[in-house]
């Protein structure tokens, strides 16, 4: 009796676990609990808790001073990295320039707004 009810919690295991392995090996462990719940379920519980922690008294709340101090401190971990502050001056640089090219477009098109620009160019040379 002791061997079949062995048999039986191996052949359930191993078939449960196979298909654990066999569903998930692709995209990693199966997700369980609050995991596995949609979207919109994992907000509505994650707001019940906020709502009773600002009941309870124990919620934090940022301060506008607090909140300064970890921006700036956001600030000053992002500016560290040398290239992405490049990246981003690069990227502002061509919205600012492509910006004056169709403000210039429309307001007179883009020949005449050149033509003004060019004129201010020269004239600092010659003199």
């Amino acid at each position: 009796m002791a061997t079949s009810k062995e048999s039986g919690k191996s052949a359930g295991s191993s078939g449960g676990s196979a298909q654990k392995s066999g569903g998930g090996s692709g995209s990693g462990p199966a997700k369980r609990g609050f995991a596995a719940m949609d979207q919109n379920q994992q907000r509505e519980i994650a707001s019940k808790g906020g709502q009773a922690a600002h009941q309870k008294g124990t919620a934090h709340e940022f301060d506008s001073e607090e909140a300064r101090r970890a921006g700036q401190k956001g600030g000053e971990a992002v500016s560290r990295n040398r290239a992405h502050m490049a990246d981003i001056g690069r990227k502002g640089g061509e919205s600012r320039q492509s910006a004056s090219r169709a403000a210039a477009a429309a307001a007179g098109g883009a020949a005449s707004g050149s033509g003004t620009k060019g004129g201010s160019r020269q004239g600092s040379k010659e003199q």
